[in-house]
């Protein structure tokens, strides 16, 4: 067994005993991991509320080669996640995509920045739905989904300039020709969005779209996000667009 000292992102935490918790960390350094908090749930307990839902914190825990929890033997707060109540359901959305779709202890570094990032400006001055279309873009791109928007994602060919369409079972938009196979993913998808979608791959990804444009982004990344995970995140119904 090894200790092990890192920076965490609280993702999700269930009660285990009378007195422990089991919680799901996103680390900088050693990726997902699933730890034994013993004493967790004391009111007077060593961890002073470090393991709230998106806190960030130092931990020190032991790792268990046997593929066994690991124990958490310290955790102490280092910021906590605030915001209004539309901020808190992207929040937690942020926390659901981190828990169920990564793998234990497979760290991505710039992931983490970016998840750590996206929630300290979702209690800021940056549009919500804006903040968390450009976490879900990074988050895609950083696990191998990045969507392909500047050609046809089936052929490779030129993309019209109207009557467009985004297949995720493609992988992005779609020409005309490629458009007339059959696809049950296939949605339509105007200029503007295919601009705004591009934008948010880039350091322009705050440029405010309008809010038509908002709506549909947040409905076709939504429809993506569901097809590539073959269900629907359960806070993807309390986002706004």
């Amino acid at each position: 067994m090894s200790t092990e000292k890192a920076t965490a992102l609280v993702l999700r935490c269930t009660d285990w005993s009378e007195s422990s918790r089991i919680c799901t960390l996103w680390t900088r350094e050693l990726g997902k991991v699933r730890v034994l908090a013993k004493g967790g749930r004391r009111l007077k307990s060593s961890f002073d509320n470090a393991l709230d839902l998106l806190t960030l914190c130092g931990i020190v825990l032991i790792r268990k080669p046997s593929g066994g929890l690991d124990l958490l033997t310290e955790a102490s707060v280092v910021r906590r996640f605030k915001g209004d109540l539309p901020a808190l359901y992207a929040g937690y959305y942020v926390a659901e995509l981190l828990a169920d779709w990564t793998e234990d202890h497979d760290p991505h570094p710039a992931l983490f920045d970016e998840a750590v990032s996206a929630l300290d400006d979702l209690a800021g001055e940056v549009p919500v739905p804006v903040r968390l279309l450009r976490f879900e873009t990074v988050f895609l791109a950083e696990l191998g989904y990045k969507p392909v928007l500047d050609a046809c994602a089936a052929c490779g060919g030129s993309l019209p300039a109207s009557h467009l369409a985004f297949s995720p079972e493609a992988g992005g938009a779609l020409c005309l020709a490629c458009q007339r196979a059959p696809d049950g993913s296939r949605r339509p998808m105007s200029r503007e969005c295919l601009e705004s979608m591009r934008r948010l791959m880039t350091d322009d990804w705050r440029q405010v779209p309008a809010p038509a444009i908002r709506v549909e982004l947040r409905h076709l990344m939504g429809h993506h996000v569901t097809h590539l995970r073959g269900r629907p995140p359960r806070l993807l119904p309390y986002l706004g667009g």
